[in-house]
């Protein structure tokens, strides 16, 4: 096990806890979101550790996540079959209206700690770092330059910090209650680190790792890739939802469409492979 890393992460959560205030811990129920918890309980900060719920998770992702008694589940206002049908549309990989509605919700004015990584994903090597700083740039980083502070400005907004010191802490304590801002304190870690970690501490982590699943995201996540189809062989009863709701948005729907049944449209939307341009256009007009 990679002591070092395990030592700087716990430097990091008790350097940035907030003075007044418990972080709000981003809890899914993924191999990460164990270490985090583990690293919090570690460093002994003040923490809630919230799950929130997609209806869209694993059922085995559910139970493994109830059956930690220190977590808050928060349900969300509407569940992913009826979103489906308010935006008219699936959910895909330029438009991840289920992420800001499902998933990233909750939090606000609260420090956050994620279990992000580098290693997860490119996007995360060019997009992740220490802490992660979202909403009102101007000030944020007329804020971050008065103090010297190594940062980047990621595409959207905001910035992320590249190291820790000394003001950097202040800048913290400074900004998390006005806008969205996240602490990844194992951002560097490899998957090794992680699995090595967990059985260290005895952590068996989510069952469906055992059963050879790389990631336990929502089931049909269109950035998951190949692993939908595994999915929904996996769990059938999702397929029928999915195309449940497509139906009930083709109703919603408007204007003429190629496609006639939520069936046709799942198909496009696992496979990618629309038989005509107007699938296409449809998708383009509420971008």
């Amino acid at each position: 096990m990679n002591t070092a890393k395990e030592r700087k992460a716990i430097e990091y959560l008790k350097l940035f806890e907030p003075p007044d205030d418990s972080y709000y811990l981003c809890y899914s129920g993924g191999k990460d979101s164990d270490v985090i918890r583990i690293l919090a309980q570690l460093a002994g900060v003040r923490r809630t550790i919230e799950h929130n719920l997609t209806t869209v998770d694993a059922p085995e992702t559910i139970g493994y996540v109830k059956s930690i008694p220190e977590i808050h589940i928060n349900y969300p206002k509407l569940s992913m079959w009826k979103l489906i049908v308010k935006n008219k549309m699936p959910p895909t990989r330029l438009i991840r209206y289920c992420c800001s509605e499902l998933k990233e919700r909750g939090g606000k004015g609260k420090l956050k700690i994620t279990g992000v990584r580098k290693a997860e994903s490119t996007s995360r090597k060019k997009k992740g770092g220490l802490i992660k700083v979202q909403g009102k740039p101007k000030t944020t980083r007329k804020l971050a330059d008065s103090l010297n502070l190594d940062y980047e400005t990621p595409v959207k907004s905001g910035l992320i910090m590249n190291m820790d010191n000394d003001e950097s802490r202040r800048f913290v304590e400074g900004c998390y209650r006005t806008r969205s801002t996240m602490i990844n304190p194992i951002i560097d870690w490899t998957d090794d680190d992680v699995w090595e970690f967990l059985e260290y501490y005895g952590c068996k982590s989510n069952p469906l790792y055992e059963e050879g699943f790389n990631r336990v995201g929502c089931i049909g996540c269109p950035m998951s890739g190949k692993s939908r189809e595994k999915e929904f062989k996996r769990w059938p009863k999702y397929k029928k939802l999915y195309i449940n709701a497509f139906d009930r948005m083709l109703k919603a729907y408007d204007k003429e469409s190629n496609w006639k049944t939520g069936e046709e449209v799942f198909d496009w939307w696992l496979y990618g492979k629309p038989d005509g341009g107007e699938q296409l256009s449809f998708l383009k007009e509420f971008r």
